[in-house]
């Protein structure tokens, strides 16, 4: 990274159109390092978009991402080692064994010691046996599974997930959860979800977006469920 000094993830207000519709209209963030930072809204609200954004996937209209102090367009190649996404698409190929996606992004982010991590990655998120299968034959949790190791391959410091709880039973994500602690403790984390209870047990920062903007932020240390939904509610006009 750049400064450590500085914040993990900065966006500076960001627009995003598509074509004539405007889903992100001057968002502006700031997370520090090591913070979990999670992203409400109402479906619509531009949340998926902003994940995209923030993590290069997307170009802004306008604005600003700056990523350990790293400008994401004028450093893009460099910010993007310090990155990894968890989304509803998984970024794997479907005619490759799991050994062989891991092998295949391992290589792109220069990974050392790159066998050994794969055999960690695999033992993590439950996969050892099936390293050598090809995963068009993996159920929806296997690939989740497994591209939650593609994701932390490269061991980066900032991690974002669009929606990880979509789709797991309580089980599976707390354990999502507990690989990510234990790999990285200390890791900067920008998810978004639906969840409000169990978005609480991660999280230490929460934002509320509406319609591309920034309408409600507050840490989580004394933030309770209730005032979560009333202040949900109150914003969106729709219950959680």
């Amino acid at each position: 990274m750049k400064n450590v000094s500085l914040p993990a993830v900065e966006a500076l207000d960001l627009f995003k159109s598509f074509g004539n519709t405007k889903v992100l209209r001057g968002i502006s963030l700031k997370v520090e390092a090591g913070t979990t930072l999670v992203i409400f809204g109402p479906n619509g609200a531009g949340k998926t978009t902003l994940i995209k954004t923030l993590a290069g996937i997307m170009r802004p209209t306008s604005g600003r991402v700056l990523i350990g102090g790293l400008d994401m367009d004028e450093h893009s190649q460099e910010a993007h080692l310090h990155l990894g996404l968890l989304s509803h698409q998984s970024y794997l190929y479907r005619t490759l064994s799991a050994e062989e996606n891991l092998t295949f992004y391992g290589r792109m982010y220069g990974v050392t010691n790159l066998k050994e991590r794969i055999d960690e990655v695999l033992a993590q998120v439950g996969l050892t046996t099936r390293r050598h299968d090809r995963i068009a034959a993996f159920s929806r949790g296997m690939l989740q599974r497994l591209s939650l190791g593609r994701a932390i391959l490269h061991q980066p410091q900032i991690l974002m997930l669009d929606e990880p709880d979509t789709g797991l039973d309580p089980q599976a994500l707390a354990t999502m959860w507990d690989i990510l602690r234990r790999d990285n403790p200390n890791r900067t984390i920008i998810f978004t979800s639906h969840h409000f209870e169990r978005a609480l047990t991660a999280a230490s920062e929460a934002v509320i977006i509406i319609k591309g903007k920034v309408a409600w932020s507050s840490p989580c240390n004394n933030l309770t469920l209730s005032t979560l939904n009333e202040t949900y509610t109150r914003l969106t006009g729709e219950q959680p």
